[in-house]
């Protein structure tokens, strides 16, 4: 018998049974098992690769692409019955014939009602509030506008005033008179003002006479022009005998006598007795030297330079375009008696006014050696100045009687 715990056993208590120390009885009762036969059985060597054989392709019918048949499918239009019985399409276009519109009235706002002769409590004055005194508008002109009362309140300036606006407090007597100072313009404004409206002026002054100038002065000689041709024809017409080119002395300073023709500048002026700028030249003809030491030969002379001069800007401006004449170009002077045809020998595009020399029987720089029957035209240059002169000399080539008829240069 045990008793106890039980790692304490009784003396008297067999010893366990050895465990056996393998329990497949032992190394020595050990046999290896005998090894399986293969299961393969040795074959010929053969390539993958020669043996590899590709599959036969085969191929599907082709994909057949749906197609949805063509239908056009149409929304059906709602028919509606009328409450008459009559269809009707009910479209926003098309009104309803049953629809009812009333009468188009115009709004007019009633009318305010107006005091009766005998109701005199709507007419009766509201006694006014009593306005700030003198102290009350100090302060509010130094406070900027908000002017309060005695005690703090709203003063009777701003009792009556809209909310959200900014009442505008009452000046006094100096600050009124400051504004009114400051309102006025100033000397220098005033001064300003002035000279820029006498410049406005002056200017359209100035174009109001260069349109005078050049194209005014141009309109009123042609007209002074043709009142002088149409008195020379008259005269030569009657056959005065006193008003022969070959006397001295026949003709008054601004008298016409003759008729210049220059063919190739299309010029056709008359030419008068003197070279008065008011007379004569302003009024687009050509003048004569004919006074004091500038007088010259006339055309019927046997001898001399018939010498004129004439403008080449504004008043007619016969002379503008003698610039570009050439040598052998005709100019014609026609008098009473006979037409006498230059051709042009030489110019001077520049020389001094003073150079009186270009005038004078045989003038100097014009290549004549020895005297003869010349002409000589003079103007200013260059245009629209009077700083220098131009000249252009010319020889006689033919002198023709008025009743043999007109020249060649003239004809042709």
């Amino acid at each position: 018998m045990t008793t106890g715990s039980p790692w304490f056993r009784a003396t008297n208590e067999p010893e366990p049974e050895p465990i056996p120390a393998d329990p497949y009885g032992g190394p020595s009762s050990y046999q290896e098992p005998a090894p399986a036969p293969y299961p393969y059985t040795e074959q010929a060597y053969q390539d993958p690769a020669q043996a590899y054989q590709e599959p036969p392709q085969t191929y599907g019918q082709p994909a057949q692409t749906y197609q949805e048949p063509a239908q056009t499918y149409r929304e059906p239009e709602p028919v509606y019955e009328a409450p008459y019985g009559t269809a009707y399409d009910a479209s926003p276009e098309a009104p309803r014939e049953d629809a009812y519109t009333p009468p188009y009235e115009p709004y007019e706002a009633p009318e305010a009602p107006r005091p009766s002769s005998g109701d005199t409590t709507v007419l009766e004055a509201v006694e006014p509030l009593p306005g700030p005194g003198r102290a009350e508008r100090r302060r509010a002109a130094k406070g900027g506008g908000r002017s309060k009362g005695r005690r703090g309140g709203p003063s009777a300036t701003t009792a009556g005033a809209p909310t959200g606006e900014q009442p505008s407090a009452p000046l006094s007597r100096v600050e009124a008179r400051r504004a009114a100072r400051a309102a006025k313009d100033s000397v220098g404004v005033i001064a300003s003002r002035a000279v820029g409206e006498l410049f406005i002026t002056f200017g359209v002054v100035m174009l109001l006479f260069v349109t005078y100038q050049l194209w005014w002065t141009n309109v009123l000689a042609g007209q002074e022009t043709d009142r002088a041709k149409e008195q020379i024809e008259d005269t030569w017409a009657k056959g005065d005998a006193d008003k022969d080119d070959s006397k001295p002395g026949a003709f008054e300073p601004g008298e016409g006598f003759a008729i210049m023709y220059i063919p190739k500048l299309d010029v056709v002026v008359p030419v008068a007795e003197g070279i008065n700028k008011a007379k004569v030249l302003d009024k687009g003809m050509v003048g004569h030297y004919a006074e004091g030491k500038l007088k010259t030969a006339m055309p019927s002379d046997k001898q001399g330079n018939f010498a004129v001069a004439g403008h080449r800007n504004t008043h007619g401006e016969p002379f503008r375009y003698i610039n570009r004449l050439q040598p052998g170009d005709p100019i014609v002077v026609e008098t009473q008696n006979a037409y006498y045809t230059y051709e042009m020998a030489s110019i001077l595009p520049q020389t001094s006014p003073s150079n009186v020399s270009v005038i004078e029987p045989v003038p100097k720089g014009s290549g004549f050696t020895k005297p003869g029957r010349f002409i000589t035209l003079t103007t200013c240059t260059p245009e629209f100045t009077s700083t220098y002169r131009m000249i252009v000399w010319g020889k006689l080539v033919e002198e023709r009687p008025r009743s043999e008829g007109k020249p060649k240069a003239l004809v042709g």
